[in-house]
């Protein structure tokens, strides 16, 4: 049987199958948020040896809760934030830097950087012209690896690739909504002046 992603109705359904031991029920969550977890643990942990330990872990954890879980959001948010709290723990361990040095919040001018940021894309139009998707893809997908702190890889992939709204990213990080589009507008500039100054337009 196939289930639509997010749909609240199958998230209450798939939920209650699992408590009473439906273990098919278990890999349908699986298969329906794997993609996404896969996306914040690839982009928040370096190591491939330790990925998959990770995504081990996080669903561990998450059929451990499933009784706590209380639907306030949807169950791919809820597993996402599980992601995103278990490679921050592993980061934690490792003394790894994830987040920016400084902690300010911006939370009055972020309006404005999104309505900016959003008007000039991730690249501008004429670069984004002379490239084919193909192309594109793979570019932003380099490009978006060499973000630093690991912050923006995460903001970016969830934003852009997943398709996550502003308050789905702050429920999964933890972070004011504010924040999330302070530093989805700093990944975004640090990005495009990446990707201009590396690809030049009569390079393309």
């Amino acid at each position: 049987m196939h289930f639509r992603k997010g749909h609240s109705s199958t998230d209450q359904y798939l939920v209650k199958q699992v408590l009473t031991g439906d273990q098919e029920a278990f890999a349908q969550i699986v298969r329906q948020t794997e993609a996404l977890v896969a996306q914040i643990v690839f982009k928040m942990v370096a190591v491939p040896a330790d990925r998959q330990d990770i995504v081990q872990d996080v669903y561990l954890k998450a059929f451990r809760n499933l009784p706590g879980f209380n639907f306030n959001a949807k169950l791919s948010t809820w597993l996402g934030k599980i992601a995103y709290n278990t490679c921050l723990h592993y980061l934690e361990k490792k003394k790894l830097v994830f987040l920016p040095d400084d902690n300010e919040q911006q939370e009055g001018i972020t309006n404005r950087l999104d309505q900016l940021s959003q008007q000039q894309g991730l690249l501008h139009n004429d670069v984004e012209n002379e490239l084919s998707a193909k192309q594109l893809a793979s570019i932003l997908g380099t490009a978006i690896k060499t973000l630093s702190p690991p912050i923006y890889q995460t903001l970016i992939t969830l934003y852009h690739q997943e398709e996550l709204s502003y308050a789905e990213i702050g429920e999964i990080t933890s972070l004011p909504e504010g924040t999330v589009k302070n530093y989805l507008f700093r990944a975004r500039k640090a990005l495009k002046e990446d990707l201009l100054s590396r690809y030049k337009k009569e390079e393309l």
